[in-house]
């Protein structure tokens, strides 16, 4: 496995990197749009949505429609998540120990609300490990694929772009953080991901894949 360049900050997605969230969130997902006149399947939407905040997901289905959803779908959809995550939510194999011993300034930046992300991460006690170093894409006006959560945070973060290195699962985060000017490597040890998902990350720019938390220290040089 090559060896990165040692970067001032680690920047890491929460679903599907820090949490093993995607397919609990596509299978409710699933069932709620095919439930309102739109079938589709968990794998359908993992393969074309992973990564895309719940807002965009829904924008597309409603356009599919050509109607709104029911007034109560966010909140339904909360509550079914939340119910979900009580009962099955866990960390990413590896993640405590890879966070206490990694060495380097870290946070998380994600595609979820911000307090979303700061609820999934104290039920699997993560929370203490980043606060107060949280940022959701409610904090700035464009959401993954685009750049701005990953340079607000760098900025939050006192660190130059150039010097960040981000740790993503999804195409569009990966293309954020390549917009940002960081580098990127790519996460695929997640129960969303599928035989050949490593190639996806690799097209759109992440320089390494791996898939075991454990080995991100040896992963990046000199740490």
């Amino acid at each position: 496995m090559p060896s990165l360049d040692r970067p001032d900050l680690l920047i890491f997605d929460c679903d599907g990197v820090l949490i093993d969230s995607q397919h609990i969130q596509c299978r409710i997902d699933a069932a709620e749009f095919s439930r309102l006149g739109y079938p589709v399947t968990a794998d359908e939407l993992l393969r074309q949505f992973n990564g895309f905040t719940t807002k965009d997901v829904q924008a597309h289905v409603e356009r599919v429609l050509g109607r709104s959803l029911p007034p109560d779908f966010g909140d339904r959809r909360v509550r079914l998540v939340n119910a979900a995550y009580q009962a099955e939510l866990k960390v990413i194999r590896g993640v405590p120990e890879m966070l206490a011993n990694i060495g380097l300034p870290f946070c998380v930046a994600s595609n979820g609300r911000t307090f979303r992300v700061r609820h999934a991460l104290e039920l699997t006690d993560l929370l203490p490990l980043f606060e107060p170093h949280i940022f959701g894409a409610d904090l700035v006006l464009q959401p993954k694929p685009a750049p701005d959560l990953f340079l607000f945070a760098a900025e939050r973060m006192g660190v130059p772009a150039s010097r960040c290195l981000v740790i993503e699962d999804s195409i569009v985060g990966v293309q954020a953080a390549v917009s940002a000017g960081m580098s990127v490597i790519g996460f695929h040890g997640g129960a969303h991901c599928f035989d050949g998902y490593e190639a996806h990350l690799s097209a759109v720019g992440a320089v390494v894949v791996f898939r075991d938390m454990r080995s991100l220290k040896a992963l990046i040089g000199g740490v």
